[in-house]
């Protein structure tokens, strides 16, 4: 993601991908803002990153698994930045605490001067 019309791309696959994978309106609407908002931060504070997209089928469930990737300087203290009104930038600090709460697995690796990749998935509610 390298720019605004990436960003709108990567918001078309993922609710791409929660229509193909049976999601209900409610959950499109979960996935697809959780996946804007890390994408807009990989963009912003990682200066480009990558997004994928995994289907899974697993035990009769299916579900989608989203990772967000960049090379930017990392994230310091991840309690922190996922702590409700902290920012770094002009928001209002709820992206990624927000996000993790959007979904149901979410996970953040980050190394300081090296990056950050985030793995979130949501299952599909029978």
């Amino acid at each position: 993601m390298r720019g605004e019309e990436d960003l709108l791309a990567a918001r078309h696959a993922v609710r791409a991908a929660t229509l193909a994978l049976g999601f209900n309106i409610v959950d499109q609407t979960r996935i697809v803002t959780a996946a804007s908002e890390l994408a807009r931060n990989a963009y912003i504070h990682g200066h480009g990153g990558t997004l994928t997209l995994t289907f899974l089928h697993q035990l009769g469930r299916r579900g989608l698994r989203i990772v967000i990737s960049d090379e930017g300087p990392g994230i310091e203290d991840i309690q922190r930045a996922l702590t409700d009104g902290y920012t770094t930038g002009a928001g209002l600090g709820h992206g990624l605490g927000g996000a993790r709460r959007l979904m149901e697995d979410f996970t953040i690796d980050s190394v300081p001067g090296q990056g950050t990749t985030i793995t979130t998935t949501r299952w599909v509610t029978p």
